[in-house]
């Protein structure tokens, strides 16, 4: 009776071994000591600016104009550190400058022009993602290519239709102008992401009697929070920092915060501590909204970059 072993098949390797294998090569590039401290320079480089002016706008007027911002730190030091809010209150409430209305008309502006295109570009998205309609490849290309269309050859146009219809000098043609900059984008982001729902969750619901309504209300809007929530961060901080549509649409009861800093950097130039303070007040809200939904934007940016 032979007692030849059977010969033992060689151990397959796991397919997975050779992409964990390459992630980990680029996990170590990514993250090596040069990278970071890179990171770490410009980090530094991005934030000391904007850190100066936060110390400023606490300043009294006479210390801003005898030494710079830096030496606060020897001044805490010796005991003769000086702080203050008067430059806020300054701001705020000086008839001169009166920061607290414009602050109220960035907020009026900035909510609508953030929900309006979200709703109309998630109508639009839907359509162009699950309903077969004649020339929707042409027209979503043609939605698509709207994108680069500069800004400023349609203000024009757009102020003087907003001047033919009676509707200048309210908040509508900003509203409205940011509305319709805005939807190209939002069309296009809002579509790849329905794009990559699978179609069987489309298809169960239609098996179910679920319509359109029922489908896109139950089945897509949940699953799209995250990159509505990015588009909505991206939508407010760009609206809310914007100069040029504000300018040119708005009047002298419906301006923003960032037309009224812009007039105070040009005409009184000279009261930085004032200044400082106006600046670093229209910095604040896309600060503190950037910040509390960063997770959000995150996963946003991340949703529907991988399968699986």
């Amino acid at each position: 009776m032979s007692t030849t072993q059977p010969a033992v098949a060689p151990t397959a390797v796991p397919p997975q071994s050779g992409v964990t294998e390459r992630a980990r090569k680029a996990k170590k590039r990514l993250t090596s000591p040069w990278a970071s401290g890179i990171a770490v320079i410009i980090a530094i480089a991005w934030t000391v600016p904007t850190f100066g002016l936060l110390v400023t706008s606490f300043r009294p007027e006479l210390d801003i104009r005898r030494s710079g911002w830096w030496t606060v730190f020897g001044d805490a030091f010796a005991g003769e550190g000086v702080f203050s809010l008067r430059n806020y209150e300054s701001a705020l409430f000086d008839s001169s400058t009166n920061l607290i209305d414009y602050f109220v008309n960035s907020l009026v502006i900035t909510l609508p022009a953030v929900f309006i295109p979200i709703t109309v570009a998630l109508l639009a998205a839907y359509a162009f993602a699950w309903i077969d309609f004649k020339g929707r490849d042409i027209l979503f290309v043609a939605v698509f290519a709207l994108q680069i269309v500069p800004i400023q050859i349609t203000l024009i146009p757009l102020l003087s239709a907003y001047v033919r219809t009676g509707i200048n000098g309210t908040f509508w043609p900003i509203w409205l102008s940011h509305s319709m900059f805005a939807l190209p984008l939002a069309i296009f982001l809002l579509h790849n992401f329905m794009r990559d729902i699978p179609s069987s969750l489309v298809e169960a619901a239609r098996v179910d009697g679920a319509g359109h309504v029922k489908i896109f209300f139950s089945v897509m809007l949940p699953l799209l929070t995250p990159a509505i929530a990015a588009f909505a961060i991206f939508q407010f901080l760009w609206v809310w920092n914007d100069l040029l549509v504000g300018l040119v649409m708005g009047s002298t009861s419906t301006s923003p915060l960032t037309v009224r800093v812009a007039e105070m950097a040009g005409s009184r130039g000279g009261d930085w501590h004032v200044l400082s303070a106006g600046a670093f007040i229209s910095i604040l809200v896309p600060l503190i909204v950037f910040l509390a939904l960063q997770r959000y934007f995150v996963r946003g940016m991340l949703a529907g970059s991988v399968k699986g």
